[in-house]
């Protein structure tokens, strides 16, 4: 990519990825709020993890159907293009400056992969009180009491340490590399020289989306009904 080449707006993240994105970080934050309350807020604990699941599914559907720059094969990198982007290789055709760089893109598989365990932990749980997931039934106890464990223990501060790292890389982008790396995520455009390839986010990639999203939605609530 030409740095001296002219710059236009250039749609990078697509209305689903935007909206599942803030909807996630919104849904983590309430989670972590409700487990250290308890109580009463177990209540809503338990939809914001059906929520989250939800998104998780559509996550990992929208990565292999979705805009150009949220499919994951546009930023799944080898050891060879990680080391490039920390010596300050900007990639073929500056691409690690338009989607997920490669820190960035292990930043997101490590936060999805520990918010699936977290969900699937959280599924089989039982905190021996009040509270149990609807999937308790179908593993031994010992296997309960291990996932219980994780949930409300390494799982959750993993998750808690994620985050932080994550508000961090922000500031620190925004500081230090004079990259705004919020407002695109907000508007989904960024200033690219022409020919950067574009995310399709047509009103029938949006319908997709919603359809995608409609189906997780109903996959969660029925494991959700399975606990009674």
């Amino acid at each position: 990519m030409n740095g001296d080449a002219p710059l236009q707006r250039v749609r990078v993240w697509d209305l689903p990825t935007r909206v599942f994105h803030w909807l996630l970080a919104a849904a983590v934050i309430a989670l972590v709020v409700t487990a250290k309350v308890g109580g009463n807020a177990m209540t809503w604990h338990f939809r914001l993890g059906y929520l989250v699941m939800a998104l998780l599914a559509f996550r990992l559907l929208w990565g292999l159907v979705g805009g150009h720059w949220s499919r994951f094969a546009n930023f799944i990198y080898g050891p060879g293009s990680t080391f490039a982007y920390l010596r300050g290789h900007r990639g073929p055709d500056g691409r690690f400056e338009v989607g997920h760089s490669p820190v960035g893109a292990l930043s997101v598989f490590a936060l999805l992969g520990v918010l699936v365990a977290q969900v699937a932990t959280g599924l089989v749980a039982d905190d021996e009180i009040a509270n149990q997931g609807p999937l308790y039934a179908l593993v031994s106890g010992d296997t309960s009491a291990a996932a219980t464990g994780w949930h409300s223990g390494y799982g959750q501060w993993l998750i808690i340490g994620l985050v932080v790292l994550h508000v961090l890389a922000i500031v620190f982008y925004r500081v230090v590399k004079r990259r705004n790396l919020v407002g695109p995520m907000l508007s989904g455009d960024k200033a690219l020289p022409a020919g950067t390839p574009a995310s399709a986010d047509r009103a029938a990639t949006r319908a997709l989306a919603a359809l995608l999203l409609a189906l997780c939605a109903g996959g969660a609530a029925w494991v959700a009904s399975l606990g009674g």
